[in-house]
C-alpha cells in the first residue's frame, strides 16, 4: 500500500515505529533516517555538477517514478563502470609490462608462502571460499531479504542487486581485456583456479558487497562509534579477502591493488546513485506526490 504523506505527528509505537513514533519502514522511513548521516544531509549537493544531476534524475522520476530512476541511474553507473574497466586495464597492462608496481608480486607471493602451514592454508581457504561464487550470492542475498523486509522498501533489493551485478560484469569483463595468467600452480594451494587473474574477483566484490550492506546498515544507525565499527568492519573483511588471495597464490598482489579501486568506484557510484534518490523522493515528498516505494509485507504489523 502506498506511504502516507510525511507528517510531524508521531505514529503509534510499534513494529513499524520506534519509541519516539519515527517511522521505521518504507518511504517515510528513509526520508526519516536515511537522508543523512553523522549530520551531513545526503540530499544537498553544493556542486553544479551535482545539482545538475539531480535536475536530470527528477525528470526521469516524473516518467519512471523513483525506484524507476534509481535503477536506469545505476545502469548509467554500470556503463561507466564498463568503461572505467578498459581504462584502468590499460593502464594496468603498462604498468605491468613496464614491471613498476608489478615489481612487488613476486615478493609479497614470496612472503605468503612462507607463512604458510596445513592449519593456516585450510583456515583461509574456508576463509576466501566465503568470497566466491557461492559465499558472495548467499550472504548478499540473506542480508537483502533481511534488510528489504524489515524495511519495507525495495531499495535495499535493487542496490544490492545492481551492486553485484556490476562488479560481476566489471570481473568478466577485466579477465578478458587482459587474460593475466595466475601465478604458477606450484606456487598455489589447492584447490586451484585456471581463470585469469586479472582483476581479482573475490577482492572486488568483497569490496563492493560488504561496501554497499556497510552504507545500507550505517544509514540507520544512531551513534558515531557504530558506524565507525560497521566500515571498519566492512574495510577489514575486503583487506582480509584480497589478502587471502595472494597468501594462497590464486592472485598477484597487482590484480587485488587493482581490484580495491575498481571495486571503490563502483560502489561511489552505485551509493552516489542512491543519494540521487533519496534527493529525488524528497522532493516529491515536498511537492505533495506520495511515491509508493514499498516492498511486499508493507502495512503489516
Amino acid at each position: 500500500m502506498p506511504d502516507e504523506p510525511l507528517t510531524d505527528k508521531p505514529l503509534p509505537y510499534g513494529p513499524l515505529t520506534d519509541k519516539q513514533g519515527t517511522p521505521q519502514t518504507g518511504v517515510r522511513g528513509e526520508l526519516r533516517q536515511d537522508t543523512s548521516v553523522g549530520g551531513k544531509d545526503l540530499t544537498r549537493w553544493q556542486s553544479r555538477f551535482g545539482r545538475l544531476l539531480v535536475g536530470a534524475v527528477q525528470r526521469i522520476s516524473q516518467v519512471l517514478g523513483p525506484h524507476g530512476a534509481l535503477i536506469l541511474t545505476l545502469m548509467l553507473g554500470a556503463v561507466i563502470a564498463a568503461v572505467l574497466t578498459a581504462a584502468f586495464a590499460e593502464v594496468y597492462e603498462s604498468v605491468v609490462r613496464a614491471d613498476g608496481v608489478a615489481g612487488l608480486d613476486h615478493p609479497v607471493l614470496a612472503a605468503g608462502k612462507s607463512l604458510r602451514s596445513p592449519a593456516l592454508d585450510m583456515a583461509i581457504t574456508a576463509f576466501t571460499d566465503v568470497g566466491g561464487t557461492i559465499g558472495v550470492p548467499i550472504l548478499a542475498l540473506t542480508v537483502m531479504g533481511a534488510l528489504a523486509y524489515r524495511r519495507r522498501s525495495w531499495t535495499p533489493v535493487i542496490l544490492i542487486v545492481t551492486a553485484g551485478l556490476g562488479s560481476l560484469l566489471m570481473t568478466i569483463a577485466g579477465k578478458r581485456l587482459i587474460g593475466r595468467t595466475r601465478p604458477d600452480l606450484s606456487d598455489a594451494v589447492p584447490p586451484y583456479e585456471h581463470s585469469a587473474s586479472f582483476p581479482s574477483g573475490h577482492s572486488l566484490n568483497a569490496v563492493v558487497i560488504a561496501g554497499i550492506i556497510a552504507y545500507l546498515v550505517i544509514l540507520r544507525l544512531k551513534t558515531a562509534r557504530s558506524r565507525v565499527l560497521t566500515g571498519a568492519a566492512a574495510a577489514v573483511f575486503a583487506a582480509a579477502m584480497g589478502l587471502s588471495r595472494v597468501y594462497l597464490g590464486h592472485h598477484w598482489l597487482t590484480d587485488v591493488l587493482a581490484a580495491w579501486a575498481l571495486g571503490a568506484a563502483w560502489l561511489a557510484l552505485v551509493i552516489t546513485a542512491h543519494r540521487l534518490y533519496l534527493t529525488t523522493v524528497r522532493k516529491r515528498h515536498a511537492r505533495g506526490e506520495v511515491p509508493a516505494g514499498t516492498a511486499p509485507g508493507a502495512g503489516r504489523a
